[in-house]
């Protein structure tokens, strides 16, 4: 019989570390909701050498036939869905061992912005590097752009949790109708566009109180994952085929209007509709993650999810600007108009996933800090107790 090898034991290690109690399908759609978003940028952006200068671009601008793409890759609603349910049962939690709400929101604010720093700082030198260096205004306008675009998400995710405990018992039909009747008054009614801002809150607060819905057990039976799945797509397909609400799901370069930007109702009942799905996932993921290398393997995406967010945007960047160096590149480079560009783009994506990982080795530490020695502070004992057992036994293996 062979001998186990050392990753096949450490994740046996994991597997037997996890506490029966913990329900495996949140990691799950939390990794899913990572990779699909790293790989939809990646898919979808591009930056275009025009000259001296660089630009961005989509395969999406040239060829709209692509918009499932969008469909499969854009997945913030299950980010926010899992974020309600986490959020909302881990206030719960705290409240029950006599946190406070100031110590319980510190430790989860800290957490989600704390591997912030080392991008902001990285990106304040590299902006004054290339500014000094000549590089065009608008190419470092473009880089910068990109880089920090992440950063929205983190700040919505962060309101909608200090708000946590207002939003633990809010219908999400509430902020669904806020999103309908902005929209009537938008597209309907031609109101002012900066009205669809309203749409940043009220948009993400549906999926966010379906986190919350789903920790007071009112989404547990499949019936409920059916409705919002077959009622989102119907209601989406509806509105992009007789509304005039466009068909791809994240923002496309001088479209008129953008589904995401801010988030519209099609982006809102699509949101609806994954997250049906996802709900339908969670007993064959549960089923999956019962094999110990399947569970590593999420356990892993989540103790980095921060610093995977945060830097494959960069990651993309700085593959793209090397490979200047050797000239032009399809794929890389050129204008994606037609699909020889996405079959070289696919070809592209395991050195993405290389230059990520050479990310993931420089900055994982401001995501994974280790324990400061001595008595822990009051918001450090906090934060450990909602990392989670299984967090603490993958450091460990």
């Amino acid at each position: 019989m062979r001998e186990p090898t050392p990753l096949i034991r450490s994740a046996a290690r994991l597997d037997a570390a996890t506490p029966v109690t913990r329900d495996r399908a949140v990691d799950a759609l939390r990794a899913l909701a990572i990779l699909g978003v790293v790989l939809g940028h990646w898919l979808v952006t591009a930056l275009v050498a025009d000259g001296g200068t660089l630009r961005t671009d989509s395969p999406l601008r040239h060829l709209p036939q692509l918009a499932p793409i969008s469909w499969v890759l854009q997945t913030l609603a299950v980010f926010f869905l899992v974020g309600g349910h986490v959020a909302t049962r881990s206030h719960a939690s705290a409240r029950a061992r006599g946190v406070t709400y100031g110590q319980w929101l510190r430790a989860r604010l800290v957490r989600l912005f704390a591997p912030v720093a080392a991008l902001l700082a990285l990106w304040t030198v590299a902006t004054a590097g290339l500014l000094l260096t000549g590089a065009e205004y608008a190419t470092v306008r473009t880089l910068v752009k990109l880089a920090l675009s992440p950063l929205w998400f983190l700040l919505v995710l962060a309101a909608l949790t200090a708000a946590t405990p207002l939003l633990t018992r809010v219908n999400p039909l509430w902020p669904l109708a806020v999103v309908l009747h902005v929209d009537l008054v938008r597209f309907g009614l031609g109101g002012p566009s900066w009205l669809g801002w309203a749409n940043l809150a009220a948009g993400w607060l549906v999926p966010y109180t379906l986190g919350a819905a789903w920790t007071r057990g009112e989404l547990e039976h499949r019936r409920a994952g059916w409705v919002l799945l077959t009622g989102g797509a119907a209601v989406t397909a509806a509105l992009v085929a007789w509304a005039g609400y466009p068909a791809s799901m994240v923002g496309v370069p001088g479209a008129a209007v953008s589904n995401l930007n801010p988030p519209t109702l099609a982006a809102v009942t699509f949101g609806l509709a994954q997250c049906g799905l996802a709900l339908l996932l969670r007993e064959p993921l549960r089923r999956v993650l019962r094999r110990p290398v399947a569970w590593a393997a999420v356990v892993l995406v989540n103790l980095s999810a921060m610093t995977i967010f945060l830097w494959h945007q960069t990651a993309l960047m700085a593959t793209t600007a090397t490979a200047l160096l050797a000239g032009p590149l399809p794929g890389l480079h050129a204008v994606p108009d037609d699909l020889g560009w996405t079959a070289v783009r696919l070809a592209w994506l395991p050195v993405f996933a290389l230059a990520l990982t050479v990310c993931w080795v420089a900055f994982r530490s401001h995501e994974q800090r280790p324990a400061p020695r001595g008595r822990p502070s009051r918001v450090v004992r906090v934060h450990r107790a909602e990392a989670g057992t299984a967090a603490k036994e993958a450091r460990r293996a």
